[in-house]
């Protein structure tokens, strides 16, 4: 055995001393035991091979023992960081801290976990009563005075994953410095045992919930409300939400998938719990073509986001999140919003476009709704990856269930004109350009990969993309007076099109974001200029890959 094994083997039983759940001190005493009978280390030493990062996505990872892992280690030790944190700033002993939790697997545990560390530290702990939506949890916190919150979810990630959404009083997601200060509160943690508990708080009735649902079917006015729905919260929390907020403001029930309509933290049914991913909207599609549905309406598993996809002459298809950003847009402003439009920088230029036309100011921020949350002024906030803020008063995060309502009255109410929602977007694409977004997404197995294909393509810029001349390179990480630096680049083309690259925050992902503007001639139409930005957006996605070498 090597001194690094032996090493490895010591840090691992110490931490196994120190876990209070019995199912991963268990699992980790048999990876201990077959590693010091010669067994293979290698997975024992990804557990140990760091902590679990902590920063403005909070901490997400697969569920496991070990620093490197979610467990209750790892949440004991960043709820006692985040309470010192608190207590630092001035929280005093009548401070709440509000905790959420998805149906994922362990989600109710931690959030056990992070009450009774709360409650230990001598704030209040407020524990929602079931497992519910992220933005009821980012509503609660104002609506509670609350001095922060906490959401056990990993939203849309794969099934073996959790996470630990982070929110300070303002009920946005932290940014930094706040991020950094946590995780070095997190470091100072001593061992779990040592970490002072109290009671598991005060589990909170069943009104702020229905203030919440109250809050968000109000939302929509008066109107046409004939619309034939099928939708799925896709084994997801936010199925219980969204029928009571679809009837409270008049709409007939949807046709919900069988299949996905119960919590499962398993997602028996798809290969990835995110209604981006291919083959995850199949059930509800199918569902809509055999009910001749008007709309399909999804949410991901914590219902922070919302999907939608509509019929055409070739079958259903799914609306991008760029295109569900610029219908909900024009129907905030056709019906007077006032304020800042904005998005972040990997979402397209329409919304600027838009909210101009309009005589509404725009802002662009980095990806991420702790950005664009914090915008002021905000009438409207979105990001492509079907992120929608449309109550920023109430709600300031994304949230799946107040945009699926607006969503569902802007088609209704285009429905009782005779046109649909594609109509919509072709009047957009007439009066702004067809604004037309793609995205080339690399999972990998190994992250060095991803900084490899970011170095090549700081070093090697390429002059064109898709034929189209590079204009000028932005290095993300450089900054700007508008822009907090982010690793990222973005390349700015002829005719108005644009390439970003950057790593994913929440996946082992390198993501290129793609747009070509296309002027709609009147006499070609609307469908001439989709086929032509078809063809650019596939040269931009062929060069961007070689570029990078993914």
């Amino acid at each position: 055995m090597t001194t690094d094994t032996s090493a490895l083997l010591e840090q691992a039983r110490a931490w196994a001393a120190d876990d209070p759940d019995e199912v991963t001190r268990a699992e980790l005493d048999a990876i201990i035991a077959d590693v010091a009978d010669g067994g293979d280390p290698t997975d024992l030493a990804d557990r140990f091979a760091g902590t679990l990062e902590f920063g403005t996505a909070g901490l997400r990872g697969a569920l496991g023992a070990g620093p490197n892992r979610m467990n209750r280690v790892v949440v004991t030790r960043a709820a006692a960081g985040l309470a010192r944190y608190l207590l630092d700033q001035g929280a005093g002993r009548e401070a709440s801290v509000v905790i959420g939790y998805d149906a994922r697997h362990n989600s109710d545990v931690f959030a056990r976990d992070t009450a009774e560390v709360m409650t230990g530290a001598g704030l209040k702990a407020l524990l929602l009563p079931r497992p519910l939506p992220t933005p009821l949890l980012a509503f609660a916190i104002r609506e509670l005075g609350c001095v922060a919150g906490v959401m056990v979810t990993a939203s849309h990630n794969p099934p073996q994953d959790n996470g630990y959404k982070v929110y300070l009083g303002d009920g946005s997601q932290i940014v930094p410095p706040a991020d950094a200060d946590i995780a070095a509160r997190i470091a100072a943690v001593g061992p779990v045992a040592d970490v002072r508990r109290g009671p598991g708080g005060k589990v909170l009735t069943e009104d702020v919930i229905d203030r919440y649902l109250d809050t968000v079917a109000d939302l929509a006015g008066d109107g046409p409300r004939d619309l034939t729905l099928v939708y799925t919260p896709l084994h997801g929390v936010g199925g219980t939400s969204v029928l009571q907020v679809l009837e409270t403001a008049g709409f007939d029930a949807p046709y919900v998938v069988p299949q996905q309509e119960e919590p499962d933290a398993d997602f028996p049914t798809v290969a990835f719990p995110n209604p981006e991913e291919p083959g995850a909207m199949d059930l509800a599609m199918a569902l809509a073509a055999d009910r001749g549905a008007d709309l399909v309406v999804a949410n991901d598993p914590d219902a922070d986001r919302c999907a939608a996809a509509v019929p055409g002459p070739h079958g259903w298809r799914m609306l991008r999140g760029d295109e569900v950003g610029a219908l909900l847009a024009h129907h905030l402003l056709r019906t007077g919003r006032t304020g800042t439009y904005a998005c972040s920088i990997v979402s397209s230029s329409l919304l600027a476009k838009q909210a101009a036309a309009a005589g509404q100011p725009h802002a662009e921020t980095l990806t991420g709704f702790k950005w664009i949350g914090r915008v002021e002024g905000l009438a409207f906030g979105y990001e492509e990856a079907l992120g929608y803020c449309v109550d920023p008063e109430h709600v300031r995060d994304k949230d799946g269930v107040s945009a699926l309502l607006l969503l569902c009255e802007l088609a209704a109410q285009v429905k009782a004109e005779g046109r649909t929602l594609t109509d919509v977007l072709d009047d957009i694409a007439t009066e702004h350009g067809l604004h037309a977004t793609d995205q080339v997404s690399v999972r990998v197995s190994d992250l060095s990969e991803i900084g490899a294909a970011m170095e090549r393509l700081r070093t090697s810029p390429p002059s064109s993309l898709g034929g189209l001349a590079v204009e000028r390179v932005d290095d993300l990480a450089e900054g700007s007076a508008e822009l907090p630096p982010t690793d990222g680049l973005r390349y700015r083309l002829a005719d108005g099109a644009r390439v970003i690259v950057r790593p994913s925050g929440t996946e082992p992902k390198l993501k290129c974001y793609l747009e070509v503007v296309v002027p709609v001639h009147p006499d070609d139409g609307v469908e001439a200029a989709r086929i032509a930005a078809a063809g650019r957006l596939d040269a931009l996605g062929a060069d961007i890959r070689l570029a990078a070498g993914i």
